[in-house]
Order: structure tokens, then C-alpha cells, then sequence
């Protein structure tokens, strides 16, 4: 069982109930003697907290357990900061969806005990690492958890690009673009798209096409060892968007090449014992119950 003692805590500092949350998570975790670290959005929002103060990154390097309050945009900011320094990583729900924030605010304190306690399971999650190449060159990394995103932006124009998986010419394409997702990413935009619900478990990625040309194209799961290619043609008219998990964007523009492939760190995600993947499917994309 991992030993807590500097618990580290990160909030969206424009929602009042997530504030709410933070201090009530503060003041168990200080009565329970443990050292807290706030990160500097954070602190922003909370007068008199008298909290040591880090940004994301020395948070990570800080922090034996990290507690993330708000939806899951606010845990894939955090899990991409976060996951190079292999920090564990707790969601308290304070959001729409939360498929990655497990803890619900009526039950903090038991939930939280419980983690302190090690009745959790430890999960690991895979990211994405997105290169921009330009002229032969890297102009630009980026990480995802969910999804990498290749979009028009602001243009209306359909995009020309061609693909390759592990080096192996797949096809070429003209549609709105493309998403390439996670496990983990499945149920975000990629599902809204067409794709497939996969297993948080598996060792996987989807790329799904966005309204294609040919109807034909359809989303293609491949091992999450793969290398995916995307080659922007240079018939394209405007510059582009690559977006990782809607919160980072870039500009590409026509010859650019795109390597897609498994970041090397992973998210440590922390469930309580009674997480229940398909129950939080269940609940968060309305399927039907038992029928008794």
C-alpha cells in the first residue's frame, strides 16, 4: 500500500461548487495530518489558505497523490501534466460526464478515506504523443489522453490527407478530418463520430473519420503500438487545426506530416473498489437497466 503524505490539489477556479469542494478536501486532508500542495490557478481562488503553492509540473514532482476536482477537462489537463512523473491521480466529480472522476461530492470524505486507507484500484491509462513535422523537421509535440484531432478550424473546405499505419500506405481521404483516440477517448468525441466504445484495458487506438467523402471509410481500431502517418496534401487551400483533447491546438498547413504513436509515460488512476466501467457507461450514456 503507497504511503500519502503530501496530497496535492488542482481545481477549475471559475466553479464555485468546485471551490466548495476543495476546501472541504482541505481541511480532512489537514486533519488527517497529511501536507497539502496547491497549484497556483488554484490558490488564486482560495483567500487565506496558508497552502504551500507549486504549478502542475513541481506538483508532480511534489506530490505523493494528486486529487483533480471539477469534470474530465479538468483531468486530462491534469493528466497530461502530470503523467511523466507517474504521480497517482484522483477525480472528485464536480462536472457533467465524469468518466474519469470517480469521487462524488455527497460522499468526499469516505471516498477519500477509503484512497488513504489503499482500498482503490490503480489503473494505468495511455496517452497519445502527437509530432508536427514541417520540411523534414518537428515544429511541434503534443499530448493527449483522449484524442488527437485533425480539423478545418475556422475554413469550411473539406481536407485531403493521406494515411499510413506503421509505415503501410492505408488510404487517401477527403473528409472534415480525423480523430485519432485512446481507450480512454472512445466515449468523448470519437463516439459522437461513430467510433467504438473500447475497454479502458485494452492496448489500442480508433481512428475515426470525420463525415468522409467515400461512405466507405470507417473507423479502423489498431494496436496501440502502432505509428499512424497523416500526410496533408498540398492541394490543400487553408491552414489547419490539430487539436489534443480539444484543450491544446496547433496550426498545420498543407505538406505537413503528422506522426501519431503512445506517449511513453502513462496516467496512474486512482477508482474507488466499487468502480464499475460498464455501470459508469451505464449512467453517463443512458442505457437500460436490469430489466429486473
Amino acid at each position: 500500500m503507497e504511503q500519502y503524505k503530501n496530497i496535492g490539489l488542482i481545481g477549475r477556479v471559475e466553479n464555485a461548487e468546485v471551490i466548495e469542494s476543495i476546501i472541504v478536501i482541505k481541511d480532512y486532508l489537514l486533519s488527517q495530518g497529511l501536507n497539502v500542495v496547491i497549484d497556483e490557478e488554484t490558490a488564486a481562488a482560495l483567500s487565506g489558505h496558508g497552502l504551500q503553492i507549486c504549478s502542475h509540473q513541481l506538483l508532480g514532482k511534489t506530490a505523493d497523490l494528486v486529487i483533480v476536482v471539477g469534470g474530465d477537462g479538468s483531468m486530462l489537463g491534469a493528466a497530461r501534466a502530470l503523467a511523466r512523473h507517474k504521480v497517482p491521480v484522483l477525480g472528485v466529480n464536480r462536472g457533467r460526464l465524469g468518466f474519469l472522476t470517480d469521487i462524488n461530492p455527497s460522499n468526499l470524505e469516505e471516498g477519500l478515506e477509503q484512497v488513504l486507507r489503499g482500498h482503490y484500484i490503480l489503473e494505468s491509462r495511455f496517452l497519445l504523443e502527437a509530432t508536427i513535422q514541417r520540411n523534414g523537421e518537428p515544429v511541434e509535440v503534443g499530448h493527449a489522453l483522449n484524442d488527437v484531432v485533425l480539423h478545418p478550424g475556422m475554413a469550411t473546405r473539406m481536407i485531403e490527407f493521406e494515411m499510413f499505419i506503421d509505415e503501410l500506405f492505408v488510404y487517401s481521404q477527403r473528409s472534415d478530418g480525423l480523430i485519432l483516440a485512446t481507450p480512454t477517448g472512445s466515449t468523448a468525441y470519437a463516439l459522437s463520430a461513430g467510433g467504438p466504445i473500447m475497454h479502458p484495458s485494452l492496448d489500442a487506438m480508433v481512428l475515426v473519420p470525420m463525415f468522409p467523402h467515400t461512405l466507405t471509410n470507417r473507423p479502423i481500431v489498431v494496436s496501440g503500438g502502432s505509428e499512424i502517418k497523416v500526410v496533408l496534401s498540398e492541394e490543400n487551400h487553408s491552414d489547419l487545426q490539430i487539436s489534443c483533447d480539444g484543450q491544446d491546438n496547433f496550426t498545420v498547413i498543407p505538406g505537413d506530416v503528422i506522426y501519431i504513436r503512445k506517449y511513453p509515460h502513462k496516467l496512474r488512476l486512482i477508482h474507488l473498489m466499487d468502480h464499475n466501467y460498464y455501470e459508469v457507461c451505464r449512467n453517463k450514456l443512458g442505457w437500460g437497466s436490469r430489466l429486473a
